[in-house]
């Protein structure tokens, strides 16, 4: 009956099993890897934040993905027909805020993902050579509209270009390429910078274990903080994902590979970039301030001015923005499949689903593209958003039943490796973790500006954020019995 099921709606499936690891391995690897990880390293010992990091993606990223995944492939639909399935029609709302926030995300990601692709212009153009004021280029870049729509014009159209050709001659085949290529670039940084006079010191600032980073609270926050952003676990990007994986397709093995190999692409990019920050910064303090210039500054700023410094700073520079675009794009595509998977659960044909949710990415994205200032607040506002949907996740798979989506979907018949009972403790324990995030990030937020934290009007505030969320929730709660009926008719179809 299934075989006949997926023959009548035409479904697409990855070829095989190592396609669609690499597909979500392609998911999973973002700028997040290249630009926040190695400052936050270098910001909370180093070492003891690798560490705690791998503890967080087993305590957290590991259990959360297997959910999306066994979600995914038991109802083999986008978010909003999923939840509905999954947790009954009265929840549809969940899968809708999901994949909102993951295509609200996407508005402003393919912003970056068009910075990412001006630099790799301006390295080919041999923009850095020695005098450059690389803070005037960033600036002049960032302030001027029709550069910056431009770009994020380029980056989803790149998108398009690749989902529109479906999940095997598109998605997979691309991560096919984007991943490898990815690696090599990242491995070529790494290796040129650890050759590096000096280099030896962005190496201790990586891998050096400071006892006391150990035993610091915010040290453990930081680590778990970034295990939730860099994986992509809880965003709803594998559980799309998963809606074209084969049925013998397993899924324990497949999720820890996915989570460790998205941090052993951080490591390596950290090998990359904190080696060439402290062999090439004029002063240790120059180095600090690079690393706490945030990802933007520290990325167009002080990466590409110490570029100028290096020798063979110009193939340097195209390695390094090259492998920064194809994280960006790859991480984009995941994205905008989300939104693409809900709309062909609804019956619309694929292209014609690609050509809407990219067009509408591109004209929700000009504001962020406009202002920097937007792009920071929604950044903060649906970057946050995310660890409600990653609490969502495991809320949902425990009103299923936690053993019965460990037995029959993640331990499946023919599973060769079994998952055992410490997933049932560990996604029970995960909102528990989100909330204590949350409750921190929140905090932050309010002693940042505590004048105005409640302000929903002010930029960056929590009270914007929750401003913000309520609106969202409220509308698609209202709505819950609409979504059900147009997001919720059965197998997905027309995939094609």
């Amino acid at each position: 009956m299934f075989c006949g099921l997926i023959m009548q709606n035409k479904q697409q499936f990855f070829s095989n099993k190592l396609g669609f690891i690499m597909a979500a391995i392609a998911m999973a690897v973002g700028t997040g890897n290249i630009w926040r990880f190695p400052r936050m390293a270098a910001a909370n010992g180093g070492g003891a934040f690798v560490i705690i990091l791998i503890i967080a993606v087993f305590v957290c990223s590991v259990p959360l993905l297997m959910s999306e995944m066994a979600i995914g492939r038991h109802t083999r639909k986008g978010t909003i027909g999923a939840a509905g399935d999954f947790m009954g029609a009265g929840f549809a709302w969940i899968g809708a805020w999901m994949g909102f926030v993951c295509i609200a995300i996407m508005f402003y990601y393919s912003v970056v993902a068009g910075w990412t692709i001006k630099y790799v212009v301006l390295s080919l153009q041999g923009e850095f050579v020695v005098g450059t004021d690389t803070k005037f280029l960033w600036d002049t870049f960032s302030t001027s509209p029709r550069q910056t729509i431009f770009y994020h014009f380029i980056a989803m159209a790149s998108a398009f270009f690749i989902l529109f050709q479906g999940v095997v001659k598109g998605i997979e085949r691309y991560s096919r390429i984007l991943l490898p290529v990815l690696a090599l670039l990242l491995v070529a940084g790494a290796l040129r910078a650890l050759t590096l006079p000096g280099a030896s010191l962005g190496v201790e600032y990586l891998f050096r274990i400071d006892t006391d980073y150990l035993l610091n609270p915010r040290t453990w926050l930081e680590g778990f903080t970034q295990a939730a952003w860099s994986t992509g676990a809880g965003w709803a990007l594998l559980m799309t994902y998963a809606i074209y994986t084969r049925p013998q397709d397993g899924i324990g093995r497949s999720m820890f590979v996915v989570a460790y190999a998205d941090i052993a692409v951080a490591i390596i990019a950290g090998l990359a970039i904190l080696p060439t920050v402290f062999a090439l910064a004029s002063s240790i303090e120059y180095a600090h301030n690079a690393l706490a210039a945030g990802n933007a500054g520290m990325t167009f700023i002080y990466m590409s001015e110490l570029f100028t410094l290096m020798p063979g700073g110009y193939f340097m520079a195209i390695v390094f923005f090259s492998g920064l675009a194809f994280s960006a794009l790859s991480s984009l595509i995941s994205m905008v499949e989300v939104g693409v998977a809900n709309l062909v659960t609804a019956g619309w044909s694929r292209k014609k689903a690609v050509l809407f949710t990219c067009g509408a990415g591109f004209i929700c994205g000009i504001p962020s593209a406009w202002s920097l200032e937007f792009l920071n607040n929604q950044d903060f506002v649906w970057g946050v958003a995310l660890l409600i949907s990653g609490m969502f996740t495991a809320i949902a798979i425990m009103k299923f039943g936690v053993e019965r989506v460990r037995t029959e979907h993640i331990n499946q018949p023919g599973t060769r490796i079994r998952t055992g009972r410490w997933y049932n403790v560990l996604i029970c324990i995960n909102p528990v973790i989100i909330s204590i995030i949350f409750a921190w990030l929140v905090y932050q937020s309010v002693i940042h500006d505590p004048a105005n934290w409640w302000n929903p009007f002010r930029e960056s505030t929590a009270g914007t954020m929750f401003f913000q969320w309520m609106t969202v929730l409220i509308i698609l709660m209202l709505v819950n019995r609409k979504l059900v009926r147009y997001f919720n008719p059965g197998p997905l179809k027309g995939s094609q």
